[in-house]
């Protein structure tokens, strides 16, 4: 290996990778996307959601051939207490329409899928290669190194995940701040497809994906989601992981309470556990971007720290697919120049600007800062749980109205001026 010249080495296969290996292979480069794994997609974990817009500019009407799982549309928002929930619903066929669907996913799967389709394009995957460090020539990185391996190229793109070695490597970031970083649990709970659909009330291959936001997380800044999959669930948890420690929740019980919380435990019963993962996930947003390239070398994907949290959507996968694709398409100006340094290479953030990546960040900056008011996962949950509850419940006594009752609460819990906080600090992120 230590003769080998390529265009473009990609280290890590997930999305932003295989995407763009995929756009530079497509192109005819010589394209090498180097896997730690056994084979693409086997370490690979997250929700499961997939927003079709940034993939279908690169491969038209995907949908039809690679492994999705459910169309979504339903989605829905639950504010969950000890014992009870308020859930906000949206069932709508238009969430499906081709211009704004979005799909669950099972990565192991959907990973395996876009590696092989770079690899039909001509790049050449390579797995159970862990890589070391990165070679230099002067003040450009020039290749890996992977154990007494050399393998040298004109540019690395790396695509390796939220804890970055090969960005550290290059000196674009430094260790990773608690503070700007997640760990997410993840159950994959395996149901037959009929009860699936019967439990969410589905359509056939369409699904639903909920956002939990209270009383799962212990406090702690966070929240769960389950989403629908053909023939499972995927249920979990994603914990702040400073205010984790801070805290000392174990994360252990947190999860095996949540499978068993009333709102949760119909849907998941009869369920078997089929995989079992956590990850840490980038939640910073811009806050956390490194130093995007340097001479030699591009970051993409959550590497780069492209994830956004907004309470009511979380993404990602589209944002390691864009971000993939503009790496490499500045690799490809970088090559009809026949220069690689990173004075021609930060066109890369010229791309990312111009994109919704760096749009839709920018847009969001504020969000994680509103995520970490502590009274979203308390008091607010409780106060929406016990308003409704009274709301609804009929006992014979005499009238309230609505306003006093409600009035009644929030004096109760002393939560009126921080409720208008709250709303006015959402409203001014949002």
């Amino acid at each position: 290996m230590s003769d080998d010249k390529f265009d473009c080495i990609i280290v890590g296969t997930g999305p932003a990778g295989s995407a763009a290996a995929y756009e530079l292979a497509r192109r005819g480069l010589e394209v090498a996307l180097v896997e730690k794994g056994d084979r693409p997609g086997c370490k690979n974990m997250t929700g499961g959601r997939l927003y079709c817009h940034s993939l279908r500019q690169i491969i038209p009407d995907f949908w039809e051939e690679a492994p999705v799982e459910r169309r979504v549309e339903k989605e829905e928002l639950c504010f969950l207490t000890e014992r009870g929930a308020v859930t906000l619903t949206l069932d709508n066929e238009a969430l499906g329409e081709e211009s704004a669907r979005s799909y669950t996913v099972l990565r192991a799967d959907f990973d395996a899928w876009l590696a092989g389709k770079a690899e039909e394009a001509g790049a050449m995957i390579v797995t159970g290669i862990r890589v070391d460090d990165l070679l230099w020539s002067g003040d450009r990185v020039c290749g890996i190194k992977a154990g007494e391996d050399e393998i040298f190229s004109d540019v690395v793109i790396a695509a390796d995940g939220v804890n970055s070695l090969l960005a550290r490597k290059a000196g674009l970031r430094g260790e990773l701040r608690p503070e700007h970083v997640a760990v997410g649990v993840k159950s994959v709970i395996a149901l037959p497809k009929k009860i699936v659909e019967d439990r969410f009330c589905l359509r056939e291959n369409t699904g639903a994906a909920r956002l939990f936001v209270g009383a799962c997380t212990k406090g702690v800044p966070g929240g769960g989601f389950l989403y629908t999959n053909k023939e499972s669930l995927s249920l979990g948890l994603v914990f702040n992981v400073a205010s984790l420690v801070k805290a000392g929740v174990s994360v252990a019980e947190a999860v095996e309470d949540f499978k068993f919380h009333p709102v949760i435990q119909p849907f998941v019963e009869g369920g078997e556990v089929v995989e079992y993962s956590a990850h840490l996930v980038p939640e910073a947003g811009l806050a956390m971007k490194p130093v995007l390239f340097t001479g030699g070398m591009l970051v993409a994907g959550d590497a780069a720290g492209f994830v956004l949290n907004t309470g009511y959507i979380v993404r990602g996968m589209d944002f390691a697919v864009t971000s993939g694709a503009l790496a490499a398409r500045a690799v490809m100006a970088a090559k009809e120049k026949g220069d690689f340094s990173a004075a021609t290479l930060k066109i890369y953030g010229d791309f990312l600007r111009q994109s919704h990546v760096f749009r839709d960040l920018e847009t969001y900056k504020n969000v994680p800062d509103l995520l970490e008011e502590p009274d979203l996962y308390t008091t607010f949950p409780t106060l929406a749980v016990d308003i409704l509850t009274d709301l609804f419940k009929v006992k014979g006594d005499p009238p309230e109205r609505v306003r006093k009752l409600v009035m009644r609460h929030l004096n109760r819990k002393k939560s009126f001026l921080k409720l208008v906080k709250t709303c006015w600090k959402g409203a001014r992120s949002l």
